[in-house]
């Protein structure tokens, strides 16, 4: 009895932990698709070309998509892939962080050397708002990743009947109640072209 007052509170953090980590996720990586810093060339100098690639992250996006995908199966999955996904996806999620942090320094640097480059000395650097939406979503996706791979295993997951036939959703059939069995009968029936209202011959 009393494992079940404590698996309680943890049920129900599923769905607020996933839409957590799902929401940062997408953040992290939408933003990290925008332009994290600009450059504002010295009065008088010549307008730089061809620096927005320069104010970007392509490694955090894809970093980003590695963390949602691992919460997508996240939900699909069991026991220890359960675990392991969420797993990947803090490990994700830290990546980002690690990128966001190191951005702070190269990206700058970047956008300077390529205006040299054109021949514009100085000009300022600055981050844009999605440099820190990307930061604060992969640090909310991180922390949805760490509570996940503690209580991932005491989760609710997805029903048997989603298995292979044959499998492991045999084995679980025999401890289904016969009301929902039947109704599994009745949906074969239908995707066979039968009538299960009919009576048999």
């Amino acid at each position: 009895m009393p494992a079940e007052t404590g698996r309680g509170p943890q049920r129900r953090l599923f769905g607020p932990v996933v839409l957590a980590g799902l929401g940062g996720g997408g953040l992290a990586t939408a933003a990290a698709a925008r332009l994290w810093f600009g450059f504002d060339p010295p009065s008088g100098s010549p307008q730089a070309v061809g620096l927005a690639e320069g104010g970007q992250a392509p490694a955090a996006v894809s970093l980003g998509l590695v963390c949602l995908a691992a919460w997508g199966a996240l939900l699909v999955t069991r026991g220890r892939v359960r675990v392991a996904m969420a797993v990947l996806a803090a490990l994700a999620a830290a990546a980002v962080l690690a990128a966001w942090v190191a951005a702070w320094g190269s990206v700058p640097d970047s956008l300077v050397a390529d205006a040299a480059a054109q021949g514009i000395a100085g000009g300022d650097t600055h981050p844009t708002p999605w440099y820190f939406l990307s930061g604060l979503g992969a640090a909310v996706a991180l922390a949805a990743a760490a509570v996940a791979v503690r209580l991932a295993p005491r989760w609710p997951e997805m029903g048997r009947r989603y298995d292979a036939p044959g499998g492991a959703a045999a084995t679980a059939g025999e401890g289904e109640s016969g009301e929902e069995t039947s109704g599994r009968d009745l949906w074969r029936a239908l995707d066979e072209g039968r009538d299960p209202t009919a009576d048999p011959e």
